[in-house]
């Protein structure tokens, strides 16, 4: 008997229904004033010195070296990164490619130098576990590259969404979802660019992406981490020097 070939469903993300007979829209949801708090915040970064802007992921790794290389730079420094003051992690990447810094160079360490190398990033001996498991993966399965989807990305030991989206965007140049990390979860909340308040980086990713116009996606986590490093502080926040005082929901006015 022929087996019946079941078609695969292809979902196209973000791409709206074409066609005559396309159902009328319903109204999307926008936040209040946000057009106007993106700009105010676009002034006040537009020195662009902040810690992410001096030694953030994309400034970690070292871009005279093979694409393949790079790319592998770009994802241990974004392993390293979580739960790591941007200056801490920038300041491993540095040592580890004093050393080398490849696939093969990373499998040869034993993992007790590794842990010297990185120390004090953020829960630095789980971190040496999840670097040597996704190389070892990456050198068996990837012939020594990174994945080129989100999909496979999150799959690799110690790599999360926020990981993954701006692995896409700095290492493929690609933009496949809004990096949203705690400063871009927090600050989205505060200034309720979010329709109900979300408790977790990826309920936030999901809601900022429903609304927030494509053509921001690669601008928005850049721009918010060093809004939140310089002036929306997690405790304290520097409401009176904010151009937002006026128009943010959660100001101390």
């Amino acid at each position: 008997p022929r087996r019946s070939r079941r078609r695969k469903s292809i979902a196209i993300a973000y791409e709206p229904g074409q066609g005559e007979s396309v159902e009328p829209q319903r109204p999307r949801w926008e936040p209040r004033d946000w057009q106007e708090q993106l700009e105010r915040i676009r002034e006040m970064r537009r020195n662009r010195d902040a810690p992410v802007d001096e030694m953030g992921v994309d400034k970690c790794y070292d871009s005279s070296a093979p694409p393949q290389v790079m790319r592998y730079q770009v994802l241990l420094s974004l392993m390293l990164s979580s739960q790591t003051k941007d200056q801490v992690t920038s300041a491993a990447m540095l040592r580890l490619r004093q050393r080398g810094l490849t696939v093969d160079s990373v499998l040869q360490m034993d993992d007790a130098t590794l842990g010297q190398i990185i120390y004090p990033v953020g829960f630095w001996r789980n971190k040496v576990k999840y670097i040597k498991q996704t190389t070892a993966i990456l050198k068996q399965k990837y012939g020594g590259d990174i994945p080129s989807t989100v999909e496979e990305l999150v799959q690799l030991p110690g790599v999360g969404p926020k990981m993954a989206h701006l692995a896409m965007n700095i290492a493929w140049n690609s933009v496949s979802g809004i990096a949203v990390d705690t400063h871009v979860h927090r600050i989205t909340n505060r200034l309720k660019w979010v329709q109900k308040e979300t408790k977790y980086p990826e309920e936030t990713r999901v809601a900022l992406e429903d609304w927030l116009p494509r053509d921001l996606w690669r601008e928005i986590n850049w721009l918010l981490v060093g809004f939140g490093q310089q002036t929306c502080l997690p405790v304290n926040p520097r409401c009176s020097q904010c151009l937002n005082q006026d128009i943010c929901p959660a100001a101390k006015r």
